[in-house]
């Protein structure tokens, strides 16, 4: 009687220990997808397929043909396909298999507005925070500053050019501000925006003008921070995210297009999906509202 009762409590500590890393980062409703060391790897594997755009925005696909393109069962695939759907990246519908979310820049724009104002009500934190006596956090503030700065107001021959390395730095510095902020759940919620964006947000630093920008753009953030200008700092940090979101908008759709047109990234899946893809992009790229720009880029937004 007594060994029946103790075992639930023993499986909900299992089930902790094997939980993912990163669980802070996302909703607690997302941890049972990633119990198996195949299922984590599934999620990987299939989330960077759909930041390739190997799988298209709007494409369909079969569990089990991907279960066998990637080599393991369905049952593992299927948690990780759980998961993602749960961040938004794939809809499940049940007997007529999976499709990956079309892109939605209003969807986007509204996570980016939640960013801005994440951002600057912590750059304010950093600002004014540690000017009272008795301010517990004042030190690690100043050392995350710190950090920060070595990362970035470097002269040019130190800058990084690499985009995937320029990528990381730039989402720890953001995430960095937020966390010296010193609130624990304004840092999870941001979090898991930057997870939510990376989709787009990662395309920004596919061009060289795009990275010398993010070094000019963050040195200034970061001069203002130490001068404690928080009205320069917030204004700096709302003009630096902003035109990080137009700048992806536009990559993002030249990037749909110029696949549209017939340039598909290589390794995808299958040539079955191969094939396919070209009339799937249609879902991604259908008739929506088109973005106002010069002739020779005009090409249909894919937005709902």
């Amino acid at each position: 009687m007594n060994s029946n009762a103790a075992r639930p409590p023993a499986r909900r500590r299992a089930h902790r220990a094997d939980a993912d890393p990163a669980a802070d980062s996302v909703a607690q409703s997302a941890r049972p997808a990633l119990r198996s060391g195949l299922a984590k790897r599934a999620y990987q594997d299939v989330k960077q397929a759909i930041f390739d755009f190997r799988l298209m925005p709007g494409e369909r696909f079969s569990e089990t043909d991907l279960a066998a393109q990637l080599r393991i069962s369905r049952t593992p695939l299927r948690q990780a396909l759980q998961r993602l759907e749960r961040e938004g990246f794939v809809s499940i519908v049940p007997k007529s298999g999976c499709r990956v979310a079309p892109i939605d820049f209003d969807k986007f724009d509204e996570l980016y507005e939640l960013r801005i104002l994440i951002e600057c009500d912590a750059v304010r934190r950093l600002c004014e925070g540690d000017r009272e006596k008795g301010d517990a956090g004042a030190d690690a503030r100043r050392d995350a500053l710190q950090q920060l700065a070595s990362a970035w107001l470097v002269p040019s021959s130190g800058r990084r050019v690499d985009g995937d390395a320029v990528r990381d730095l730039d989402e720890r510095f953001h995430e960095a501000l937020v966390a010296a902020s010193g609130n624990r759940e304004m840092a999870r919620v941001h979090h898991e925006l930057t997870e939510r964006i990376r989709i787009v947000r990662r395309l920004d630093f596919t061009q060289a003008a795009r990275i010398e920008a993010t070094y000019v753009e963050h040195a200034k953030i970061l001069r203002a921070l130490i001068q404690r200008r928080a009205d320069e700092a917030t204004r700096l940090l709302r003009a630096h995210i902003e035109q990080s979101k137009l700048a992806v908008r536009q990559i993002t759709l030249g990037k749909l297009d110029r696949l549209r047109r017939g340039a598909k990234p290589a390794g995808a899946f299958s040539d079955a999906h191969r094939a396919e893809r070209r009339g799937d992009l249609s879902e991604a790229t259908g008739q929506h509202r088109v973005l106002d720009l010069q002739p020779a880029d005009r090409f249909t937004d894919p937005l709902q």
